[in-house]
């Protein structure tokens, strides 16, 4: 028996094969979840159906999480389809190159709100959404980063969207406890992705994982999905709120 058997979840943010949200879905299937995806537009479509369809999703649909109305839609599919829902993966962040390129002081004011909605305040749309179908309880994890509490070169003002992301996790966590629902999030090292590469020294950061981490490798999408199959199944039934790091303890002794 998977850890995830009779648990059926919607993922956001699946954008190829290199995409975290890919590895997580990997290893949610291989643990027996039924799994629901989301793409952005036609062109993510061609990327994501292909994957989505790899791994017997039985739904595949459009969302643009900057419109309320779309999230909207997508669960009622999700309710009409399933009944229900027990687990939710954002994956979710952007940033203009330009806002990631300039010093952060430079960043625009709608750089600064598109950086927020897209990467913080989703979860809050989704969650919202998603809340009212986990009658059951549920669990909903979230992709972050080192730079939310950290200065990190480059990241600029992904970083404090990011914080946002986390505290956002920590307040739905306090609100849907009681429903029994659990709120937490990622934290992982860097690693070579679509989104990623908007960010400049990516090589090099990964360079510094492999000569200062514990583990002196970079982490995998393989390794945050194995991660990610702990918080979405019955495992971490009594964890909420948290912020786990999977980076090869890289956090814990990062070069000043």
């Amino acid at each position: 028996m998977g850890l995830m058997d009779g648990k059926r979840g919607i993922i956001f943010g699946v954008a190829n094969d290199m995409s975290i949200a890919w590895g997580i879905a990997k290893q949610l299937k291989a643990h027996g979840a039924t799994l629901a995806f989301t793409y952005l537009n036609e062109a993510l479509e061609k990327r994501v159906r292909p994957l989505a369809e790899s791994l017997d999703a039985e739904l595949i649909l459009p969302c643009d999480v900057a419109r309320d109305e779309d999230i909207e839609n997508v669960f009622k599919v999700v309710e009409e389809k399933w009944g229900g829902l027990d687990f939710v993966v954002h994956s979710l962040a952007f940033a203009n190159r330009d806002d990631l390129k300039h010093p952060f002081s430079q960043t625009s004011r709608e750089g600064f709100m598109l950086a927020m909605d897209i990467s913080a305040y989703s979860l809050v749309g989704i969650t919202r959404c998603a809340a009212p179908l986990m009658k059951n309880g549920g669990s909903i994890l979230s992709m972050t980063y080192l730079g939310a509490t950290r200065m990190v070169p480059n990241y600029n003002v992904m970083g404090v969207a990011k914080a946002a992301l986390e505290a956002s996790t920590r307040y739905l966590a306090a609100e849907l406890g009681e429903k029994g629902i659990r709120v937490n999030a990622i934290s992982a090292g860097p690693i070579k992705t679509l989104a990623a590469s908007g960010v400049a020294g990516l090589k090099e950061k990964i360079k510094l994982m492999d000569q200062y981490a514990p583990l002196r490798r970079a982490v995998t999408q393989d390794d945050v999905g194995r991660s990610a199959v702990y918080f979405l199944s019955d495992l971490a039934s009594g964890v909420t709120g948290e912020v786990h790091f999977v980076d090869g303890g890289f956090s814990t002794v990062v070069p000043a």
